[in-house]
């Protein structure tokens, strides 16, 4: 059994979603029935994930070849530390959402069960997919879910962030495939490992046109990790979306930068010849921008969503600096602040949700309205989020923001780095801050003491939360995790050898 352990991640959500399609789970009277099934599907693909993460800490990486077709010819799915890392976040992340949904809010569309475990089956696929062509094929699966969780419950303002986000989508998609077709014509192939032994070998004429597929894909992977100028559909659509759905969504920027690591170390990195380090000079001002960007939006959000949701652009930025710094303590500080921001983010979209539920129909807009019914739990909750998000001690947020700052080494990284991370942390605060203010201490009369938060809501949000003082109490280990993950993404020669692809074509 414990071979086949990689493709579970994939299965068991697809399985899961499939039945729940079928009696005894379909039906506007069942959804007791789904939630059961979902809960459980949630607890296995943690538990497969886990289980995973152990195997390959004990004996490394692994590979899993559908149909037993070896690579680089069949579909093959790798399992490396900086993929079950992933996989277990978005597995984790799940469960918060799924929790919260459980209050109330799934019962307002009878797919909602099945169309989130098809997104987790896409989103796991793409962290654990070892072919290009398989990563375009999850980066599907998990959009059309999307689709459809996006206008859950349905709505107008639902509903117009919706179209702007396929159309969008649908554009990415297409030059996603403009770009496998450049690559596959030089490369003669799309394994990830194999074409990052062929991609020197190349001819002047062919270094050209794989050039510019590679540049292709970093357009397509910046319009899905929402890297300016590919950023501006995401405040907006997370802000749309339902709560439990804008939760999970934190994890979908987080794809896109996942893409960026894996293709640009593996296939363009060190070893790529001419074509190393091609997207350099492309990364560097694009990622101060939109920390830039991110942090503007955030002082100008007229709601804590829209805040959230510039936050998570502001974490995008943070994210590919710790890439073009290049070096594998970067790589790893930027793991750490990758799992923590996403998973606080998704709880503060829950607990903007919660805010609102409580305000009336002011909602979570940074206006005066009437008094929270519980305003010291949400005031708690709020107030850990904020600390978390904005880098302040003792939250993880600090740790992340402090490694990443200890992995710019010459004058001129410090010169860059330091300010645009420290002033965007300090925007952060200035905004939260403000957000704090007047959604606890700007209102008029009693709030309404019969409208309580449902224990599944508070669970959920709390479960998210709870990530952040682990993984300062556990932190050693965390960053001993992140640091192997990194050393196993840049040493490339593990990766081939467990391919068997020495020696490069086939």
């Amino acid at each position: 059994m414990s071979e086949h352990l990689a493709i579970l991640p994939i299965l068991i959500p697809l399985f899961g979603g499939l039945f729940m399609l079928l009696p005894p789970f379909a039906g506007p009277q069942k959804y007791q029935y789904r939630r059961v099934a979902t809960l459980v599907l949630m607890l296995l693909q943690i538990g497969c994930s886990v289980l995973l993460m152990l195997q390959v800490i004990n004996q490394g990486a692994t590979f899993y070849a559908v149909g037993n077709w070896q690579p680089p010819f069949g579909i093959v799915l790798f399992a490396d530390r900086l993929a079950l890392l992933l996989v277990l976040l978005n597995g984790i992340l799940g469960l918060g959402a799924t929790l919260y949904a459980f209050a109330g809010s799934d019962r307002e569309g009878k797919y909602f069960h099945p169309l989130l475990q098809f997104q987790l089956m896409g989103i796991n696929g793409a962290f654990l997919t070892g072919d290009l062509f398989n990563l375009f094929v999850f980066f599907e699966v998990l959009l059309i879910a999307s689709y459809a969780l996006l206008v859950h419950g349905g709505g107008k303002q639902k509903t117009l962030a919706n179209v702007h986000y396929v159309i969008l989508n649908l554009i990415g998609s297409s030059l996603f495939l403009f770009a496998l077709g450049t690559l596959y014509g030089t490369t003669g192939t799309l394994n990830i490992a194999d074409m990052s032994l062929r991609i020197a070998q190349l001819s002047a004429g062919e270094l050209v046109i794989a050039k510019a597929g590679g540049l292709l894909l970093l357009i397509v992977f910046g319009l899905k990790a929402a890297m300016l100028p590919l950023h501006f559909w995401l405040p907006r659509t997370y802000a749309a979306a339902p709560a439990a759905v804008a939760a999970l969504f934190a994890i979908m920027t987080k794809v896109g930068i996942y893409g960026i690591f894996r293709v640009y170390t593996v296939i363009f990195g060190e070893q790529a010849g001419e074509l190393a380090g091609m997207v350099q000079p492309w990364i560097w001002p694009l990622a101060f921008l939109t920390i830039t960007i991110g942090a503007i939006g955030a002082l100008a959000s007229p709601n804590l969503r829209h805040l959230a949701a510039n936050l998570v652009i502001i974490s995008v930025g943070t994210l590919l600096v710790a890439f073009a710094l290049r070096t594998p303590e970067a790589t790893a500080a930027g793991l750490f602040y990758l799992v923590h921001s996403t998973l606080v983010t998704g709880a503060l979209f829950l607990i903007a949700d919660m805010l609102g539920q409580q305000r009336g129909k002011a909602l979570d807009w940074f206006v005066m309205a009437r008094k929270v019914s519980q305003p010291a739990l949400l005031g708690i909750l709020f107030f850990v989020a904020a600390m978390t998000v904005a880098g302040l001690p003792p939250f993880s947020g600090f740790i992340g923001k402090l490694v990443i700052l200890q992995s710019a080494h010459s004058a001129a990284e410090m010169l860059w780095i330091w300010p645009i991370i420290l002033i965007a942390g300090l925007v952060s605060i200035v905004a939260l801050s403000r957000a704090g203010t007047t959604l606890f201490w700007r209102y008029s009369g009693e709030g309404d003491n019969t409208q309580k938060l449902s224990r599944w809501q508070i669970s959920g949000a709390i479960l998210l939360l709870l990530g952040s003082p682990l993984m300062v109490i556990f932190g050693a280990s965390v960053t001993d995790y992140t640091q192997a993950a990194a050393t196993q993404l840049h040493g490339l020669q593990g990766l081939f050898e467990v391919m068997n692809l020495q020696g490069g074509s086939k």
